[in-house]
């Protein structure tokens, strides 16, 4: 794939969950630190890879530049078969697989960030939001995964490593409805323990 895939890093940022998505897959891949109280994610060399000057944003070795963390991990899960996280095309696992990667930058980002920060003081009618609200994202994750260990079966998947590093932080940052839900929190735990999770979290 020509040169080393490199992601630029900050380790208090979504960016460790394309890191650990790399990780997971295996790849080859050199970091490049975003120091935020610099300002690097405003510099001109950067913007001019994201426009948006967030991260993750990751530099493929043909030079396509990759950013929204979904977007990253499926892709690598398309270019790191072996790995087994990308079904095959035209499966219903497949389907289910974009299903929940859109449910989490869709539905469970929007929800997170109205239950931590936006503290409303009138919460946004639910019918009227794509996102629903926030009991309705945990319900709807907690229906799946008390019927299997992963969300589309069996086997993890990409949506798993995406929608694991979620509930990980959400967890961790006391999110609501988490900790104290046995379902979510085994999901939470059973992600937070594969070997690629604690890679990407390793000091270089």
């Amino acid at each position: 794939m020509g040169k080393r895939i490199k992601l630029y890093f900050n380790p208090r940022s979504r960016a460790v969950t394309a890191r650990w998505m790399l990780e997971e897959v295996g790849a080859e891949y050199e970091l490049e630190t975003i120091d935020f109280e610099k300002g690097d994610q405003r510099s001109e060399a950067f913007l001019k890879l994201n426009p948006m000057g967030k991260i993750p944003t990751l530099v493929l070795g043909d030079g396509t530049v990759l950013a929204e963390t979904p977007a990253i991990v499926m892709h690598l899960a398309d270019l790191y078969l072996e790995a087994e996280l990308a079904a095959p095309l035209g499966t219903p696992e497949r389907a289910s697989t974009y299903r929940w990667l859109f449910f989490g930058a869709g539905c469970f980002e929007p929800a997170l960030t109205i239950e931590l920060i936006a503290k409303l003081k009138e919460p946004l009618p639910s019918s009227s939001v794509g996102w629903g609200d926030w009991q309705s994202v945990l319900k709807t994750l907690e229906s799946t995964l008390a019927e299997s260990n992963y969300l589309t079966g069996e086997k993890p998947t990409a949506a798993d490593i995406y929608i694991g590093a979620q509930l990980i932080w959400a967890r961790m940052f006391g999110a609501p409805g988490i900790a104290d839900n046995p379902v979510l929190s085994r999901f939470a735990d059973r992600m937070a323990a594969r070997p690629a999770h604690h890679r990407a979290f390793a000091t270089d």
